[in-house]
């Protein structure tokens, strides 16, 4: 059997491990292994190369992709699609191991449709796709952020200051849940569950009173989706209204792409290889349109299809739990 692996949509913390497994078990089981670099814009280049159990020494602690990844409108053209079945054609590739987002999946949910076996491994530092419990990355970028709010905390105890920290998450507020949860975080902002910053004022105002020596807020980048966030981040307009607002000492922090990069932590680690371990699984047992998750501490297998239209959502205990943590 000759199976590909691609990477696909932003980068994450663990993507290399998921790699790394789906080659060494293929592999071991006599498989012809490929890596098409550069997601489906070289999949439709023909930018694929084959893969032996040294090209995927050394990576399993590396972040990134050693595959790369990149955007590919023309993919979701008829003709970008023929040119991807002519090249898994000219290769006789039987399957395909698809790790990714949800636009990664659906371009696996194309590629079985041209009579290809599919398998998708959910690997985005959002963890907003259905039917697992954690993608990979979501814990490293976490740990990122968590790693990022200490250290703001030891400056803004030193000057009683409100940080701001922006995360990422356009359309989604897991990390910012996750981090502020863990973190201490006096107030989350998320797409999902709006607020009225005139309450964050409040919360800040009487924690000032109260004795505490700072506040962190932290903001979700997708929190406001008006027009006017194309021009001033989130976290800048969050940041400039409570400074007006409170008359505190307030500064911005944008953490941005740091939270793609780094050493992925030994769950994202874990979880890789044993996602990428089932999608072989499946393949060799003529699965298809399938995706590999983890749910309840247990690797599931779900249709693609379900993992695509189950929206995934922020849990109101943890938002709550949160508040009454950081209160006074």
């Amino acid at each position: 059997m000759k199976i590909g692996v691609l990477t696909s949509g932003g980068d994450a913390p663990g993507m290399n491990a998921a790699i790394r497994a789906v080659v060494r078990k293929a592999l071991y089981h006599g498989c012809q292994v490929y890596g098409i670099k550069r997601g489906f814009s070289g999949l439709l280049t023909g930018e694929i190369v084959p893969l032996d159990s040294r090209a995927v020494s050394d990576i399993l602690q590396k972040g990134g992709t050693i595959l790369q990844s990149a955007r590919c409108p023309e993919f979701k053209t008829p003709e970008g699609q023929a040119k991807a079945k002519a090249q898994l054609e000219k290769l006789g590739l039987n399957g395909l191991v698809i790790v990714g987002g949800d636009g990664s999946f659906r371009g696996a949910r194309v590629l079985n449709q041209m009579g290809f076996l599919t398998v998708g491994i959910p690997g985005t530092i959002d963890n907003d796709i259905g039917c697992t419990d954690y993608s990979i990355g979501f814990d490293t970028a976490v740990n990122t952020v968590l790693d990022a709010m200490n250290k703001i905390r030891d400056t803004a105890s030193s000057h009683n200051r409100v940080y701001v920290v922006e995360v990422m998450g356009k359309n989604s507020g897991f990390i910012a849940v996750a981090a502020g949860l863990t973190g201490g975080a006096e107030a989350i902002l998320i797409p999902e569950n709006p607020v009225n910053l005139d309450d964050i004022c409040k919360i800040i105002l009487t924690n000032a009173k109260l004795g505490k020596a700072h506040s962190i807020v932290l903001v979700a980048e997708g929190y406001y989706e008006d027009p006017i966030s194309a021009q001033q981040s989130s976290g800048f307009r969050v940041g400039k209204y409570l400074a007006e607002k409170t008359g505190c000492d307030t500064r911005i922090t944008i953490l941005g792409h740091l939270q793609r990069g780094g050493t992925p932590t030994f769950f994202d680690r874990k979880l890789a290889t044993l996602l990428g371990n089932k999608a072989v699984e499946l393949l060799l047992d003529n699965e298809t349109e399938k995706m590999v998750g983890i749910i309840n501490n247990r690797i599931q297998v779900f249709p693609l299809e379900k993992a695509l239209t189950t929206k995934k959502t922020i849990s109101k205990q943890e938002l709550e739990l949160a508040g009454i943590m950081s209160s006074i």
